[in-house]
């Protein structure tokens, strides 16, 4: 027999809800477990990834591109899970008082479809960024680097610094931004956390003695953060401004002198700071030198750039490690997002019997 409209209403099923994390309940998980653990995990997790990336469903980001910035979904799938995110990338924001970047995410099950996590995405995208940088760096640095050259330091700033310490044993910065507020807020949030911090006047001082240089600029455009006569032999270059046509930080001869290594050549040869070079300019991919497939780094006075975009696939290692966490965290609510009807095919049913009375 079917409900009529005057049945009861049944109450939403446990398929209805998904875990919902806010940015409230992320920066409770965050300090619950620990930052510096919480970047190490997600390394983990992340490089785990990459150790299966075959599995994975590879596509560039689907970008929108305005004057103003950017507007991506960054979708995958390893054939049980698919996730996604959306972010922005807005470098006028700053001066309305905005966020550059802002993001949310989701993952699901691929059997039926249904989501089961919601999640913001702004914090925890810096935090896989770092960790991402600071996984590769373990991979591609020099061995016992203890001194980074942060340029550029906005938002990422901090996030990369603590990944590099945790992950790659880094404990000085040198800084520079050309907005000195930006140092003063980075040197002013890291002061007691256990780094030498050197405000710069320059790039070129901040290099100094520096075995990895971070560059992590915001400008939406071609800039030159870094000359060729400014890099000497033996650094890790750890490239992540660059993430969109006509957006790179380094001079091309610096390319051409170092390995590149890259997340996913046919996003990165878009967005990269290998947008200028030819197609056939050769890279590794990350993927290859975690499996073994490709070596890393292979003497000391080799010059290492990754040309960091940002990938998908990191993204579902972070949403995978969240969905994981919060089995043993309460950082979340419940959200009644899926309409979950007791009888399937009864849809507008369901509606009836919520008229209000």
């Amino acid at each position: 027999m079917s409900a009529s409209a005057n049945d009861p209403v049944p109450g939403p099923s446990d398929l209805a809800y998904i875990r919902f994390v806010s940015v409230e309940n992320m920066m409770k998980l965050v300090h619950s477990i620990g930052i510096e653990t919480m970047l190490r995990d997600l390394a983990r997790y992340i490089e785990d990834d990459f150790r299966r990336w075959e599995k994975f469903d590879k596509t560039p980001r689907v970008a929108s591109h305005s004057p103003e910035g950017v507007i991506e979904l960054m979708p995958t799938s390893d054939g049980e899970d698919y996730g996604f995110k959306y972010v922005n990338g807005h470098p006028r924001n700053t001066k309305d008082g905005l966020q550059t970047v802002t993001a949310f995410g989701l993952l699901a099950r691929v059997d039926t479809g249904y989501p089961e996590l919601l999640t913001e995405m702004t914090v925890l995208t810096a935090l896989r960024t770092a960790a991402t940088s600071a996984m590769v760096a373990s991979h591609l640095a020099p061995k016992g680097s203890r001194v980074m050259a942060m340029i550029g330091n906005g938002a990422q700033s901090e996030f990369q610094a603590l990944a590099m310490r945790a992950i790659c044993g880094i404990d000085t910065l040198r800084l520079y931004d050309i907005d000195r507020a930006a140092t003063e807020k980075v040197r002013r949030n890291l002061t007691g956390q256990g780094f030498e911090l050197i405000p710069c006047a320059t790039p070129e001082e901040a290099i100094e003695g520096a075995q990895i240089i971070t560059t992590c600029t915001a400008d939406k455009q071609f800039a030159t953060i870094l000359t060729d006569n400014m890099v000497g032999a033996g650094l890790h270059i750890n490239a992540i401004g660059g993430d969109c046509p006509g957006k790179t930080e380094l001079h091309k001869d610096i390319l051409i002198r170092s390995d590149v290594f890259v997340e996913y050549p046919p996003q990165t040869r878009i967005e990269g700071e290998i947008q200028q070079m030819p197609e056939d300019f050769p890279v590794t991919e990350m993927w290859q030198v975690i499996t073994g497939a490709a070596p890393g780094r292979i003497n000391d006075r080799q010059i290492t750039l990754f040309d960091g975009v940002g990938f998908a696939i990191e993204d579902f290692s972070a949403l995978r490690y969240l969905r994981d966490k919060l089995k043993d965290h309460p950082f979340y609510e419940d959200l009644d997002i899926i309409a979950d009807p007791d009888d399937p095919r009864d849809l507008f049913g369901m509606i009836q019997r919520a008229r209000p009375r």
